[in-house]
């Protein structure tokens, strides 16, 4: 019985192990905040349901339509890899010159922080024109995060406005 009873629970150490080299291997890739890049991936998956669900509920289902978000979505991706490409960079350039520049490190994830909010604000986009009666907290919370971002986007004389 204390056998059968340890095989039944033999699956637990598996998805443990597997879920322990995932973390791991994250970790490694994506170091010590890599929940921040899954939540992004998240975000990803969930707009481009999101937005099939809008053109099928709108009867507007365009393979080139998809086809584009997902290359955009691969563009935000881009931009992020760069972001911290260059805050990378600029740390190496800081430690010859002796001076302390992870400081830009915070480019990488204003980057991040900002694609989030297009992510966000573009699934309730979706789920508003496909009819869903979305709370108005959800709508003007956006609203003022992306007015937020773009203020200091401007300040900055960056963007991260997306071409539809």
């Amino acid at each position: 019985m204390k056998m059968k009873l340890l095989q039944e629970f033999n699956y637990l150490d598996t998805y443990n192990a597997i879920t322990g080299v995932v973390i791991v291997f994250l970790s490694h890739v994506f170091g010590k905040y890599w929940y921040l890049f899954m939540v992004f991936l998240a975000l990803n998956s969930i707009d481009y349901v999101t937005g099939w669900l809008k053109s099928k509920i709108l009867k507007k289902i365009n393979s080139n339509a998809g086809l584009r978000g997902v290359i955009k979505k691969l563009g935000y991706w881009i931009m992020i890899l760069v972001a911290f490409i260059a805050s990378f960079f600029f740390i190496q350039i800081g430690a010859v010159l002796g001076i302390d520049l992870h400081i830009t490190t915070a480019l990488g994830y204003f980057v991040l922080a900002s694609l989030s909010i297009n992510e966000m604000r573009s699934i309730v986009e979706n789920l508003v024109e496909a009819g869903y009666d979305v709370p108005k907290i959800l709508t003007k919370g956006l609203e003022v995060a992306d007015f937020s971002t773009k203020s200091f986007n401007l300040l900055l004389g960056t963007s991260t406005e997306s071409v539809s």
